[in-house]
């Protein structure tokens, strides 16, 4: 990142006091900031490290009136800060771009505008995928699988056949979406799987973590809401 401090009010609606030309090359904590950082002070009880900082800029509330370095006074720094971090991490992560050529797409797959599909990526037949979705390397999507528009899949991801996933959801690296629950009855000390015919469905905007599990139901669907 190299930004002006005006730049960087602009992206953050904020306020600068001093001077919009300070460049901007790093975000940091507040304790380990230094030359060309800009920070944040949210809680009131670490204003004194205003004086102490060794970052460029901060970004505070609008309670701050003025500081020993330039400021920029916003009305929830912590939030102007998430997203400021939010731009500066969009501008340095590289996303898969088209279809590599490893990856194995079945029979009558639909995909969007400016879908991206990595290395090694199975896709199995009459899989539907919205525009400008993301699948890092290694995912596997089973049959009849639906996804939406603008969702990040991370590597390694699968999901079983007739999965329902929303749109702008993001899947961390490891995550498995449609497994069996753990069905099973005990009829004189043996058991007996129950088959689990069921689904899931997961709404738009949700985000899930790495290595999690979310099971299919024995009937219907396990349902994770917008």
């Amino acid at each position: 990142m190299r930004k002006t401090l005006k730049e960087i009010a602009e992206l953050i609606d904020g306020e600068v006091v001093g001077n919009g030309g300070t460049v901007i090359t790093g975000v940091s904590g507040i304790k380990e900031a230094g030359e060309g950082d800009i920070t944040f002070v949210a809680n009131p009880k670490y204003s004194p490290l205003i004086e102490k900082t060794g970052a460029s800029a901060i970004i505070t509330s609008k309670d701050v009136k003025t500081a020993p370095k330039p400021i920029i006074r916003t009305d929830n720094p912590s939030l102007a800060f998430a997203k400021l971090i939010s731009f500066t991490a969009c501008g340095e992560l590289k996303h898969p771009k088209g279809i590599h050529p490893t990856a194995i797409l079945g029979k009558d797959v639909s995909l969007g505008h400016d879908v991206a599909v990595g290395p090694y990526v199975v896709i199995e037949d009459n899989v539907s995928i919205g525009d400008k979705t993301i699948i890092y390397s290694g995912c596997f999507l089973g049959l009849h699988t639906k996804i939406g528009s603008e969702t990040l899949i991370y590597a390694n991801v699968s999901m079983r056949e007739y999965i329902t996933i929303g749109s702008r959801v993001i899947i961390h690296s490891g995550t498995v979406i449609g497994s069996d629950g753990f069905g099973f009855a005990t009829i004189e000390g043996l058991h007996h799987k129950i088959p689990q015919i069921g689904t899931v469905e997961i709404g738009d905007d949700v985000e899930i973590g790495a290595n999690v599990t979310i099971d299919r139901a024995r009937f219907e669907k396990t349902i994770i809401g917008s």
